[in-house]
């Protein structure tokens, strides 16, 4: 853990895992992947992920425990030294709507964590509810404001319109982009609330803003009803945002949206994920985004691969057929 930046009880989060922890979780992950009957979307196959949790080494299993209960005041961990080294990687995909279905040591080690934080879930329109999902550049696709593109990518909360968002969005690196110039941004709030002018905090707590879903979603443009941005505690708020899909409706919203962006471009941190580094983002209070590159197409491009974690399942138990993982489109 990196040295404390301020709040005594909320340090920023930076791990590197021991040699032999690291050799310890590999083992517990092929054991995992190697030993389990059925596919990583399956219930038998989360659960025994759960179970494999507690054999976690206690180092990791605690700072894990500690981010939980408080994600610090950059609202993200990084987590380093995960064994991705031990797989054969296959040429990074490049099609759209890829997804990790079948077992292998990368599904092991974020459904084994996920279930540490909470548990793992997914949305059935968006890459058909794969709860390990591939993160890559699609040719065609390079303007897209999602997972596929390689223009900038805004800041955004995961999936901002929905009432069951992601509390934690997990994005474990298995291949660096060759060029090192792809980079995960993130944002919190807890850096930005206090650089906000009153009258921009008031117009950030009014019900002015309209978000809309993606469009894999098929929900249309309707967006939500018009909702604050920040909610909660007003020391410690939750922020609901995405600047390419949130819609302000009143001036004073539009002005408050702006200088929001600003602040957020203005502390953002910037991390070139390598291979076997796993950041975990606080989905409740920090924005995360990407900066722009240029893929290449030929099998060596970044390769990140994504589980969403909700910490309170039980909440969107509507949505989620035979009290599975998956949730409907319903916000």
């Amino acid at each position: 853990m990196a040295a404390n930046t301020g709040r005594a009880t909320a340090p920023y989060y930076d791990m590197t895992l021991t040699w032999q922890d690291a050799q310890l979780v590999e083992e517990i992950a092929w054991k995992l992947a190697g030993r389990t009957s059925g596919r990583p979307d399956d219930p038998e196959w989360v659960a025994a992920a759960r179970n494999s949790w507690h054999e976690l080494p206690p180092a990791p299993r605690r700072i894990l425990a500690e981010f939980r209960r408080d994600s610090g005041p950059q609202g993200a961990l990084l987590l380093r030294g995960l064994p991705v080294d031990a797989m054969e990687l296959p040429p990074t995909p490049n099609v759209d709507g890829s997804v990790q279905r079948d077992p292998s040591l990368a599904a092991a080690l974020l459904l084994m964590i996920a279930s540490g934080l909470g548990d793992p879930g997914a949305f059935r329109p968006e890459k058909g509810g794969a709860l390990v999902q591939d993160v890559v550049p699609v040719p065609g696709m390079e303007e897209f404001q999602g997972n596929a593109g390689s223009t900038l990518l805004t800041f955004h909360n995961e999936n901002a319109f929905h009432e069951h968002r992601p509390d934690f969005v997990m994005l474990l690196c298995l291949r660096a982009d060759p060029e090192g110039r792809a980079g995960l941004r993130t944002a919190c709030i807890r850096q930005v609330l206090p650089l906000l002018p009153e009258e921009t905090v008031r117009a950030l707590w009014a019900p002015e803003y309209i978000t809309a879903p993606p469009p894999s979603f098929g929900l249309g443009d309707a967006g939500t009803a018009p909702a604050p941005v920040l909610t909660g505690d007003p020391h410690d708020p939750d922020i609901r945002v995405d600047i390419a899909a949130t819609s302000p409706v009143t001036e004073r919203a539009a002005q408050a949206l702006r200088a929001l962006q600003d602040l957020f471009d203005r502390t953002a941190a910037t991390h070139r994920l390598q291979p076997g580094e796993l950041a975990i983002v606080d989905n409740r209070v920090t924005v995360h985004g990407r900066t722009e590159f240029t893929p290449r197409y030929d099998g060596t491009d970044r390769w990140l691969q994504r589980t969403f974690v909700l910490t309170d399942l039980r909440r969107s138990r509507a949505l989620r057929p035979a009290d599975g993982y998956v949730l409907g489109a319903a916000g």
